[in-house]
């Protein structure tokens, strides 16, 4: 595994500003409760405007409403957006890996009836993989689709599915076969959510949110168009998908604005331990950055770089709570929910969501399997 040291060229640093230049005005400071990296809540007028803008679906092809634009660039739009804690959860999923995967394994209808839409802002996308006791054991998938007249008959249950109360569709990993090899008998549907036999069941959070799903599917009809890619491929171009999921800003950049309030707040009076927690955070963020820049970059060469995704994954999120758990000595308070304080807002939130992120997009134990193997 080897990382290539990698600087965002004089085009993408433009784009950097460009997208500065319209939060300012769109999320300026004290009008809006900015949220912390992907579960910042939802906004369709502003992905509709992401979408104008040409800021979704950045990388998919013209012909289909993209912009044929650069992973990396996508990058340059999406850190910024996370740096103000915009509300993305709208357009999320969508965006950042059900079109690119649509695009990749899709038939020509697919990507017609659903990239444009993608594209302008207009779909929420969910993603089915979890399972009830299956832990982070994607291959022990039970969901089961049947074929039938006209396509499949989809029973089984998804959990942990965010957003599934918002999204439109979900991209559901389930068997289609019993073939010996577990992981050859799977196969993703496109399945509209409001279809007969869904239900989604919201799961409390420890914040008070209810963005995560339990998603039951009850003999649900699925056309056979709504089969993505080949049948039995589903392992296959599930791996593939992780590498867009797992290594993005939204891996090392969720106590961001924590630390800018907190700096706002406490930044007059800093003491030589605060001093030194602010210094190694920044290097550590920098060289994190420098490893997720650099997936980007490998995608945009074709690659699948889902070990060094993992990779990037673990040492992110892992950061991510390191931050969370020093700037809790640096300060005396009891932070709520509903403080008057921002900062303290957002380190109560932080403090009840931390624990999730080295779980969520693959358990952080699963994924230094992953890396191991790799290493071989």
């Amino acid at each position: 595994m080897r990382f290539v040291a990698t600087e965002l060229t004089d085009d993408e640093r433009a784009l950097q500003r460009e997208v500065r230049e319209f939060l300012d005005v769109e999320l300026a400071h004290g009008y809006y409760e900015p949220g912390l990296g992907m579960a910042s809540g939802a906004s369709k007028a502003l992905s509709r405007k992401l979408g104008e803008r040409g800021w979704l679906g950045m990388a998919l092809p013209r012909e289909y409403g993209g912009g044929e634009r650069s992973v990396v660039e996508r990058f340059v739009v999406v850190e910024e957006l996370l740096r103000r804690g915009a509300p993305l959860e709208h357009h999320w999923t969508a965006d950042r890996q059900s079109g690119p995967v649509i695009n990749r394994f899709g038939s020509e209808e697919l990507k017609r009836r659903f990239l444009p839409l993608v594209c302008r802002g207009e779909l929420t996308f969910s993603i089915g993989m979890s399972e009830p006791d299956a832990g982070s054991d994607l291959a022990s998938v039970s969901c089961r689709a049947v074929k039938v007249d006209g396509g499949y008959e989809l029973s089984g249950t998804k959990i942990w599915t965010s957003n599934a109360h918002l999204a439109d569709y979900a991209i559901v990993l389930c068997r289609t076969s019993d073939a010996e090899d577990r992981h050859a008998g799977l196969s993703q549907l496109i399945v509209d959510l409001h279809s007969p036999g869904v239900t989604v069941n919201p799961i409390p959070f420890l914040d008070g949110t209810e963005d995560f799903n339990e998603v039951v599917f009850e003999g649900v009809v699925v056309p056979a168009d709504l089969l993505l890619g080949a049948e039995g491929q589903g392992w296959a171009q599930n791996t593939s998908e992780l590498s867009f999921e797992r290594a993005g800003p939204e891996r090392w950049i969720s106590p961001y604005l924590v630390v800018e309030h907190f700096l706002r707040e406490y930044g007059d009076d800093l003491g030589p331990e605060a001093a030194r927690f602010l210094g190694d955070s920044v290097a550590r963020w920098w060289a994190i950055r420098q490893v997720s820049l650099t997936v980007a970059r490998m995608i945009d060469e074709g690659r699948s770089p889902s070990v060094e995704s993992a990779l990037g994954k673990d040492l992110g999120t892992q950061f991510e709570q390191e931050v969370m758990a020093r700037i809790q000595t640096l300060v005396d308070v009891e932070p709520s929910l509903v403080s008057s304080s921002a900062f303290q807002r957002l380190l109560a939130r932080a403090v009840l969501v931390a624990p999730s992120w080295t779980v969520r997009g693959g358990t952080n134990e699963i994924l230094r399997s992953v890396i191991a193997r790799g290493l071989r």
